[in-house]
């Protein structure tokens, strides 16, 4: 049964500077419970939200199988951690997630390639075991809700 595991809504970026002086301190509420999503826009709340240069890569999301265990969220960046779907073979697809108020439509337009950064925040050689399943990067096609919990994946063109 695929599961939303984390979700991740963060107003700062953190990886700023050079990885080996490690990332800036996390702000206090970046895991939530729910994220709202806007079509064309993003997650409220996240740094990406709205920018014209994300448009199309505003939302990410990642398979928790591709994480070494205790990474989550907070090291790899990404906004959505989910549990039984394939994400890094979805690009050019739709990808639509309802964990209970609708269907939420995702459109993965490229890869979200892992960069040296993880070697800082999860451990020596995590950059290169992410390569090809650092999740994607994807367009909300449409506004909507999503929870943490089981959620119903529907994959299309």
């Amino acid at each position: 049964m695929p599961d939303i595991v984390e979700l991740l809504a963060s107003p700062v970026h953190r990886y700023e500077g050079r990885p080996a002086d490690g990332p800036a301190p996390a702000p206090p509420g970046e895991l939530v419970e729910r994220i709202q999503i806007r079509e064309g826009l993003g997650i409220v709340g996240d740094r990406y939200f709205g920018k014209p240069a994300h448009r199309d890569a505003s939302v990410t999301v990642i398979a928790r199988e591709s994480l070494p265990p205790g990474a989550g969220l907070l090291q790899v960046r990404r906004n959505i951690l989910v549990s039984g779907i394939p994400v890094d073979e979805l690009v050019g697809r739709v990808l639509a997630l309802d964990s209970g108020d609708g269907p939420v439509r995702l459109r993965v337009g490229r890869r979200a390639n892992p960069c040296a950064w993880m070697d800082a925040a999860i451990g020596p050689g995590a950059w290169r075991a992410l390569r090809g399943k650092g999740g994607v990067r994807c367009r909300p096609l449409n506004d909507g809700t999503l929870r943490v919990g089981p959620v119903d994946v529907t994959i299309g063109d």
